[in-house]
């Protein structure tokens, strides 16, 4: 069975702790590989291969830096249907969605390549007599990334390109369960000249993220995953002294209000819903209809989730795959019996599905939920998995009111031809992410991605400017080159005069 090891000072190494994790293929529900777990020895020879590197990393001129972000962006782009295969055999997503995922990816690496004019500092002259100020940004050293299962390439993407731009070096823990993606990504940094030592990849469990949280020579730590999690790393790693940004969980919601174009809202609830089987932190999991705008919309849904086609991911007839793991397939739909339970009607019950020829698989087909309440378990947590709710009010208030009430503020959407009704939303809605009649908000690579709420901790989104300024340090320098007439002694307040 082969093994993926750990990456430590530009090449691949052998994990020595003895502890392995499995590797599933999804659609399969066979164990095709194994993975390494770091032990804390083994997250501290990665700082120091870190640390050692952060020595001429970290003083290296802009110009070079850029030159290996401008080869790695053309070997990702070369190797992109390689990572998407890797993704799908070991996430489940299908290849279209995979493929996507790495284009999103490349975004940042391009951000990355654009870094002298991110790091362009400012300067006064003459802030009084020959005296100037100039404001510069510098690196923080070694910095580490955590991340998630369900985008096992981007979201690794959106963290280490721009952090060793700005000058630092990286230690990535990437999701056990998907580790292969992150390890070809590491392959292409060495193949487009990144010094040794620059990128770094521990995998493991939470021995190795407490070794990562407590280790003295990290600066900062970025995350992406559930809340709970979030919470963690965000309280420990700054107990030691860290910066970190830890993205959490999300329940984003999708109002439709009654004169919007449903066809165009019910082909978005589809795709954002159960696209990449609704393990995504920016999936729609809650439709709020206004009005007399729910029957005809669920009637559009359902007719469209009808013809879906669900199977394995490498099959191009696919339009959605299995879940990554048979707990998390069973855990996702407690929640649609659970709903019956509680009073919700079942429109589409996707529990018993599977795939001929693939019985083994974590397979779960579409589910639909209408008359769901704020009282119910699959309106209160967030399922990450293919169930959609239909949440029934009857004003854009009574919306309003709801959505600003949830513990989370990942992102939102809404939908209508009015563009006050769309102004007064995007100024009323408490979430970081705000689409017009765009269900994913998404942020271009140029823009930072964040929540509010329970769906970040920590003052930096990421990416964008927001994550230059969470991978380096501000500093202020004041300059003076007296003139050679100057001279004698004054111990008084310096003059802006």
């Amino acid at each position: 069975m082969k093994t993926i090891n750990h990456w430590i000072g530009g090449k691949p190494v052998e994990g020595v702790s003895g502890n392995f994790g499995p590797v599933y293929n999804p659609a399969t529900g066979a164990q095709e590989k194994q993975v390494a777990f770091a032990s804390a020895d083994e997250v501290d020879a990665a700082v120091r291969a870190a640390k050692e590197a952060f020595a001429s990393w970290g003083t290296s001129s802009l110009a070079k830096r850029t030159s290996v972000l401008f080869k790695y962006r053309e070997l990702v782009d070369a190797h992109r249907e390689e990572i998407a295969r890797l993704i799908t055999a070991e996430h489940g997503k299908v290849h279209s969605d995979a493929l996507g995922e790495v284009a999103r990816g490349l975004e940042i690496i391009e951000l990355a390549c654009g870094i002298p004019e991110k790091l362009k500092g400012e300067l006064s002259t003459q802030v009084s007599t020959r005296v100037d100020v100039a404001a510069i940004r510098q690196s923080l050293g070694v910095v580490a990334g955590i991340t998630p299962f369900n985008f096992p390439a981007m979201v690794p993407m959106w963290m280490f390109p721009l952090a060793i731009a700005c000058g630092n070096t990286f230690v990535l823990k990437p999701s056990e369960k998907v580790p292969s993606a992150a390890f070809k990504l590491a392959e292409l940094a060495a193949e487009a000249g990144l010094p040794d030592g620059v990128l770094n990849i521990v995998n493991g469990d939470k021995v190795a993220v407490d070794a990562i949280l407590a280790h003295p020579d990290i600066a900062a730590v970025s995350f992406v995953g559930s809340t709970p999690i979030a919470r963690y790393i965000h309280t420990t790693g700054t107990a030691n002294g860290k910066r970190v940004q830890a993205l959490g969980g999300a329940k984003n919601h999708m109002l439709v209000l009654p004169d919007a174009d449903l066809d165009l809202a019910a082909d978005s609830a589809i795709n954002a819903a159960y696209g990449s089987a609704g393990e995504r932190c920016m999936a729609i999991s809650v439709v709020v209809a206004v009005g007399e705008t729910a029957d005809p919309l669920i009637g559009k849904i359902k007719e469209r989730a009808d013809q879906l086609r669900i199977g394995p991911g490498d099959d191009p007839a696919s339009e959605m795959g299995p879940l990554i793991t048979k707990v998390h397939r069973d855990k996702v739909a407690s929640y649609v019996t659970g709903a019956a339970a509680q009073g919700a009607d079942v429109v589409i019950d996707g529990t018993g599905y599977t795939v001929e020829g693939y019985e083994d698989g974590h397979w779960l087909g579409i589910s639909l939920l209408d008359h769901v309440t704020p009282e119910m378990d699959a309106y209160r947590d967030e399922i990450f998995g293919p169930v959609l709710s239909v949440v029934r009010v009857d004003t854009y208030d009574e919306a309003i009111a709801l959505m600003n009430n949830s513990p989370w503020g990942n992102g939102t959407a809404i939908f209508t031809r009015d563009g006050g009704a769309a102004r007064r939303f995007q100024l009323e809605v408490e979430a970081g992410m705000v689409g017009v009649n765009v269900p994913i908000p998404v942020p271009v690579g140029y823009h930072s991605f964040g929540g509010w709420k329970d769906s970040l901790f920590g003052d930096h989104h990421i990416y964008g400017n927001d994550g230059v300024h969470f991978y380096t340090r501000g500093k202020v320098v004041t300059t003076r080159w007296p003139d050679p007439s100057d001279g004698g002694i004054n111990l008084g307040f310096p003059s802006n005069h």
